[in-house]
């Protein structure tokens, strides 16, 4: 039979490419059929040799989880390199046992022309779509949500953007979608995700970057969609696995002998705290243990006992991940997502709960920061700190007495004594490499405060080579020393808890051996930074961290997010970049925001080549009045940031535009040293005026965004975190000054090299990844002041890039058209003060 009739055009195309991959050996795969019957869809599970290939997800221990059958293959395809296509006996038994639960077996040549059907799937039963009128009709005026909404009022962008959402669930589609401030994109994508849900009996990730937005749609979104609609769905907010308590290794802290007076009570506290809560997660305490404390004693993947666990059955994790399969919406942050998609893609696979329970729809809410998200969790890094808190779980010393979890070993292996004196020999080894590589490190660093191991920088390769093959021979010398151990246990010891807390800090520390080793493979590992980085923690002395770190995430979010999912929508307010053209000059008095292009997030994320899929974009402009409420001000006479009187003129102008505000301003700096300055100099002429002043550093950044917000004559000079993720509407917010345009520090290790291999690959660094970078990040700055329709004040811009430079036109373009003055400081002074109160 030919291909045509079994397979979409695309899918053949995709088939024929991975066995051609796979060297024209046997490629097993798992198929999904469209609403034709034509597989459209194909996972690679394994590649073999010309005979063979392991049949992985075909059995029903090895796959999907029962009850999930939107996540079960309908089809296992495998080729014959013989080009013949009679099935083996091992095809004939293997297609059986799928035939039993309705999974059809196709073979194929290697160019996918002839297709051989062994067993006919059984269709599924049918997908119920959506239909987009009578949901968008919700938020309608008058409609079911609309009216439990106070003042609301109707937005055609948030309705087109339902749409938008609508047409990814009912055609299996990648979304890409700007959504502007007032849009109110939270309810345009939960509608459309419930209704699927419920419709198809599936679940749906939504995932956010920030605990405040996870927290309103798991306690105020989703209860009033569901509430407007008369229905109810299961839903669950989940936290990172190291959120919650593990009564097991709490029960071990208790019997540690020993304790410190002041971690015995911590430990007491927490333990009378879990015989009362019923969460188990660390944010309910009511009070914050030391994180030395609460390290000990939370859960962690690698020391779970699973079945084997005394406590198993009043597990808090136990308990989560049983909810989480019932429930059909799961909201989660990008940390927990990223951690999830990280482990499926370095083998755990698609179909299995492995930190979440499988899914194929996700929505990412604010999704401009997925690039930083995924290099954070496809990246791998140690510390001499970390590689202490691993040896000390060990073996250490207190007040003349051993302990540790060797001690708790030697105990169960008779004779053990010489090999726990050998193995305190071997730590020590240890931490004497790993403070001497650490001051190397460090001292590589520098002022800078980081390095870059790169070829151009070879001699580096003399001062770090020697330590980091020291450190990982004495890792090796200690892990196999205690895997000896671990070896003569007798089989009744196995499940002891000291062995299951020992196994995974050993494969830590042979991490810390990898890592090591990929430091000096460098050379052979051209996808991949290897660079350092100096820490300080308050009131310790500062530390090394050695990072190895990709170059380009988006072929891993494209195998880990795009490809192996049905639906996927991206949203943020901040996904486009205007086009390079005009100079900012020929904006016209009222800037004016352009049709800007996705390219550059996309490229980055891996979605502009996500094997072929249909991408659905959509841009909706904020409903917002910039062009009455907001005056964007830049001062003609604002040095260049690399000219000697930049940072004192940045010193005044933030002081006497923070004047003029009466306070209520955000002044946003991109390093220390600037921010320092401008405090220093504005802090006194302020508080003559009774206008406080706060500085980021003085205290955690939620308890000074609360004082922020309280004070509403306050002016908050902050750096990096604050350009997002700051919610100050009304009057407590009337002037944000974004000091200097946020290009990226050119000494960023990563960032270097990423212009480095677009260097390489024929691109021109400053246009295709600096500038959109530096715009993205700006537009997020300038959203920090119009967080509600009311709301009305000033951005100024103290860089005279935005001017005087020809890619200034770039930012501006970027922006929602509003008032402008681009005069001298005193004009600008001027305008702003009949703006803000001329106009009230």
């Amino acid at each position: 039979m030919r291909a045509e009739k079994r397979f979409t055009e695309q899918c053949i195309i995709r088939l024929r490419a991975e066995i051609k991959d796979a060297g024209g050996n046997e490629v097993f795969a798992l198929g999904g059929l469209d609403d034709k019957g034509l597989v459209a869809r194909i996972r690679v599970r394994a590649r073999g040799n010309e005979d063979s290939v392991l049949a992985l997800g075909a059995g029903s221990e090895d796959g999907p989880v029962a009850g999930q059958d939107e996540e079960l293959p309908d089809v296992l395809i495998h080729n014959h390199p013989s080009g013949f296509l009679t099935p083996s006996d091992n095809d004939l038994v293997i297609a059986g046992r799928a035939a039993e639960g309705g999974t059809g077996a196709y073979i194929v040549d290697n160019l996918v022309e002839n297709v051989y059907v062994v067993a006919e799937p059984v269709r599924r039963r049918k997908r119920k779509a959506l239909d987009a009128g009578a949901i968008t009709e919700a938020l309608r005026e008058g409609g079911t949500v609309a009216g439990r909404l106070p003042s609301y009022e109707p937005r055609q962008a948030q309705i087109d953007l339902m749409e938008l959402v609508i047409r990814g669930f009912n055609e299996d589609a990648l979304v890409a979608a700007e959504a502007g401030t007032g849009v109110g994109k939270s309810f345009a994508y939960l509608l459309p995700a419930i209704h699927y849900a419920l419709a198809n009996n599936e679940r749906i990730v939504i995932s956010t970057a920030t605990i405040t937005l996870q927290q309103q749609l798991f306690e105020k979104d989703i209860p009033l969609v569901t509430g407007a609609l008369h229905k109810k769905i299961k839903a669950l907010l989940m936290k990172g696995r190291g959120n919650y308590l593990c009564r097991r290794r709490l029960g071990d802290a208790l019997r540690e002998p020993d304790l410190e007076d002041a971690e015995q009570e911590e430990l007491a506290r927490i333990s009378n705290w879990a015989e009362a809560t019923q969460s188990g997660s660390r944010p309910d305490l009511s009070f914050v243990p030391a994180d030395t404390v609460w390290s000990r004693v939370c859960s962690e993947a690698d020391l779970c006992m699973g079945m084997r666990c005394p406590e198993r059955e009043r597990c808090f994790v136990l308990t989560l991940r049983r909810e989480a399969a019932d429930a059909r919406i799961l909201v989660v942050n990008h940390h927990l997502l990223f951690a999830d998609l990280a482990a499926r893609r370095k083998g755990a696979g698609y179909d299995n709960t492995v930190v979440l329970p499988p899914f194929t729809r996700v929505i990412i809410d604010e999704a401009h920061t997925m690039e930083g998200a995924a290099t954070s969790f496809f990246s791998d890094e140690w510390s001499r700190p970390g590689i202490y808190r691993q040896l000390g779980r060990l073996y250490r010393r207190r007040r003349a007495q051993r302990q540790g979890l060797l001690l708790r070993l030697a105990a169960l292996v008779p004779g053990a004594d010489d090999k726990i004196d050998d193995a305190a020999a071997a730590i020590e080894r240890i931490r004497k490499a790993a403070d001497a590589l650490d001051q190397c490190a460090g001292e590589l660093c520098g002022g800078e405060g980081v390095f870059r191991l790169c070829p151009r920088r070879a001699d580096a390769e003399g001062v770090l080579f020697p330590g980091l093959k020291d450190l990982r021979k004495k890792i090796l010398v200690l892990t196999e020393l205690v895997r000896n151990l671990l070896e003569a246990l007798g089989a009744k010891d196995e499940d002891n808890a000291a062995v299951w807390e020992i196994k995974p800090v050993l494969r830590r520390l042979e991490t810390i051996g990898e890592i090591c080793a990929s430091f000096v493979e460098y050379r052979e590992r051209p996808q991949e930074v290897m660079w350092l980085e100096k820490r300080q923690s308050a009131g310790r002395e500062p530390y090394a961290v050695f990072h190895v770190t990709p170059v380009d995430v988006a072929p891993g979010l494209r195998e880990a997010l795009f490809e192996p999912n049905k639906t996927v929508v991206c949203l943020s307010a901040t996904l486009t970049t205007a086009e390079p053209g005009r100079y900012a000059g020929e904006t016209g008095e009222d800037g004016g925001e352009e049709p800007g292009s996705f390219d550059y997030w996309a490229g980055r994320c891996g979605l502009n080549v996500a094997g072929g899929r249909e991408i659905l974009t959509g841009r909706f402009p904020s409903p917002f009045p910039y062009a009455a409420s907001v005056l964007l001000a830049v001062p003609a006479d604002a040095p260049l940031p690399e000219e000697a009187d930049y940072q004192p003129f940045v010193n005044q102008a933030a002081a006497r535009l923070a004047a003029v505000s009466g306070g209520s301003a955000l002044i946003l700096f991109t390093s220390y040293q600037s921010l320092r300055s401008a405090y220093n100099a504005a802090q006194p002429e302020l508080a003559a005026l009774g206008i406080r002043c706060l500085k980021q550093g003085d205290d955690d950044r939620t308890r000074l965004l609360q004082t922020f917000l309280a004070d509403e004559s306050s002016v908050l000079f902050a750096t990096d975190s604050f350009w997002e993720g700051v919610d100050a509407p009304g009057d407590t917010l009337r002037l944000v000054i974004l000091c200097r345009l946020p290009f990226r520090t050119p000494n960023d290790p990563v960032f270097e090299a990423r212009r480095e291999a677009l260097e390489q690959r024929g691109g021109n660094p400053f246009m295709e990844l600096s500038l959109p970078e530096s715009v993205m990040k700006f537009k997020q700055g300038f959203g920090r002041l119009m967080r509600r329709s009311s709301d009305h004040g000033v951005v100024a811009v103290l860089d005279g890039r935005l001017l005087r430079k020809r890619y200034g036109g770039f930012f501006l373009r970027s922006l929602p058209k509003t008032k402008t003055c681009f005069g001298d400081l005193d004009t600008i002074l001027q305008t702003m003060e009949n703006f803000l109160y001329a106009t009230k």
